[in-house]
């Protein structure tokens, strides 16, 4: 073999290895993204389009259009009675409400004393939060993001403490006038405003 065919398998390996780099390089910087794109959803909360069976309550942060009427469209926030202000209608209690009861109690404030035939849109912008406490290592309220589990919401409290009993969570529904605490699978569903207790193991 001559020295250049030496040289030739040398820029053929110098071609390859500078290839896998940049191979290497591209799924990084995808994988990055998608990280950083997950990472907005948890830390945003931003709800997608509520469920049409989805009760209103405290922290829930709406988008209500009345169309044509800019100034009663706009962001409202439901207090901790689930409860908001409206210019013209004054207080509204939507407390318990799905989206699509509210447009209706609203339409029945506006018409007929202050609207003929008012359009009424109302969409969750933001659910309310959930809290968990006990042995995670940040306890805390953080946003609800649809579709999350209770292990998703152990890991964005940090993950558990080495005293965490880690199979399952125990619940109190924010919507439970009893407030009565359950027992639920670590897989089960995470609901807005759910208050969420991991407990310590005794050995």
């Amino acid at each position: 073999m001559t020295s250049t065919d030496f040289s030739k398998q040398g820029n053929i390996k110098d071609f390859c290895g500078v290839t896998r780099f940049y191979l290497c390089l591209a799924v990084l910087i995808m994988l990055s993204f998608a990280q950083a794109l997950l990472a907005q959803e948890i830390t945003t909360g931003i709800a997608p389009a509520a469920d049409a069976s989805y009760r209103l309550g405290p922290g829930d942060k709406l988008q209500i259009d009345v169309f044509n009427q800019a100034d009663l469209s706009g962001e409202y926030t439901l207090d901790g009675n689930g409860r908001f202000d409206m210019h013209l209608i004054g207080q509204v209690d939507a407390n318990n409400l799905t989206p699509d009861e509210l447009e209706n109690l609203l339409i029945s404030k506006l018409k007929p004393d202050y609207l003929r035939n008012p359009r009424v849109s109302v969409q969750v912008e933001n659910y309310r939060p959930f809290y968990i406490i006990g042995e995670v290592n940040n306890p805390n309220s953080y946003n609800y993001v649809d579709g999350m589990t209770y292990l998703t919401a152990v890991a964005i409290a940090g993950g558990y403490t080495y005293r965490a009993k880690k199979n399952y969570a125990y619940v109190v529904r924010g919507d439970d006038p009893e407030k009565k605490e359950i027992k639920l699978d670590i897989s089960a569903k995470v609901q807005p405003g759910d208050i969420i207790r991991i407990a310590e193991r005794l050995f």
